[in-house]
């Protein structure tokens, strides 16, 4: 078996698969779903690959049940590749909070890790600043595969260096590990690390203050002034190439996607696959394709659907989540059910606008057309 972390092409697939199943039909698939879809010669072939993705800390499962697989937030990371550094602060801004695609259903907890050189370091805002898990930033220093002991060796050595209030400095909070459970875990705000840093002896120390000093403070400045990650999304689609006029239309979307999944969270909707079973209604009423079957259609992988748009359907999308919002608040709908049928709903009513338009242009709203060569600008021309 591997090490931990590394799994073969054929155990990616079966998880990628397991993913967009669950993304589709809001549940896991079949021991046999999975066999023949893969071709697998039985289901014992299945349940061994199933083993291996346990073992890597991928998924989670209940033995001897059917449809129990869950995939974790470690999955989630290794199939989307979530390493980016501006990735990972464009969706902090909330400015793809949830935004269509199956990757973004997961946005509540993967907007909780920063990455430090491939390295991820768990962190919770609280009390208006980040607090960073103290044992995730004494590995990715220096690469012990014993972070918690190091960390107890340091607190007696920083109090020997005269920094008794050490321990004062420290906060519990509760993070996600790996194997999906939460647990109180040491924490030290901006400030304090950069004292705990100074006695880790580590060639990336510098570096990783300077890092620390972005990550640990530019959020901060975006809650004393919102504009500031509007300002810097813009900036970042104006970079790679889009227009003023469908800038602005991506912009307004994502403030109705926020409303969307701001107005389901208080009605009861708290489940990351809620999240993907409810934004795969609208899709599928709205344009006949589920999020993962359009990103099929346009010939992504990992990229952001909607950052690969156009005009049309940006505004049909945004019309199908705005319905959505209004029918879920006139109905007062509670729950994934109730939820459910307002989504349909509200994806019906984008869906019969679209094809009322395609009617009397004789063309399809949805392309296979994407951005991922030419600029969105230079297509439009």
């Amino acid at each position: 078996m591997r090490p931990k972390g590394q799994i073969t092409d054929r155990q990616k697939e079966l998880l990628s698969l397991i993913n967009d199943h669950i993304t589709d039909h809001g549940y896991a698939p079949t021991l046999a779903f999975l066999r023949q879809t893969l071709k697998l010669k039985s289901n014992q072939t299945v349940l061994d690959i199933l083993e291996k993705l346990e073992f890597h800390g991928l998924i989670n499962r209940d033995i001897g049940k059917s449809r129990s697989i869950r995939i974790t937030e470690k999955g989630i990371n290794m199939l989307y590749n979530i390493t980016s550094y501006d990735y990972q602060m464009l969706k902090e801004e909330s400015m793809i909070l949830h935004d269509g695609d199956s990757s973004q259903y997961y946005t509540n907890s993967v907007s909780k890790l920063a990455v430090f050189q491939d390295k991820k370091i768990r962190r919770e805002f609280y009390s208006k600043e980040w607090w960073f898990s103290i044992v995730d930033i004494i590995e990715a220093l220096t690469g012990t595969d014993r972070p918690r002991k190091y960390w107890n060796d340091l607190k007696t050595k920083l109090t020997d260096e005269g920094y008794i209030e050490v321990s004062e400095k420290i906060g519990q909070l509760k993070m996600q590990a790996s194997d999906g459970k939460y647990y109180a875990t040491d924490c030290a705000n901006t400030e304090t690390l950069f004292r705990i840093i100074q006695s880790i002896p580590s060639p990336k120390a510098e570096t990783f203050k300077r890092w620390l000093a972005k990550v640990g403070y530019e959020r901060v400045q975006e809650i004393e002034d919102p504009e500031l990650a509007s300002k810097r999304a813009r900036k970042i689609y104006k970079a790679k190439g889009y227009s003023e006029a469908w800038i602005e239309k991506r912009m307004r979307g994502i403030q109705i996607r926020e409303e969307l999944t701001n107005e389901w969270k208080n009605r009861g909707i708290t489940e990351n696959r809620d999240f993907a079973i409810l934004t795969a209604e609208i899709s599928k009423a709205t344009f006949d394709m589920t999020p993962s079957e359009y990103k099929d259609f346009k010939g992504l992988e990992r990229e952001n659907l909607r950052d690969h748009m156009n005009d049309l359907e940006l505004i049909f999308n945004m019309l199908g989540e705005a319905s959505t919002t209004e029918i879920a608040k006139s109905k007062d709908a509670q729950g994934i059910d109730e939820n459910k049928t307002a989504a349909k709903q509200g994806g019906t009513i984008s869906g019969d606008a679209r094809k009322a338009l395609e009617s009397k242009t004789g063309k399809r709203v949805s392309t296979n057309q994407n951005y991922l060569e030419k600029p969105q600008d230079k297509k439009l021309r």
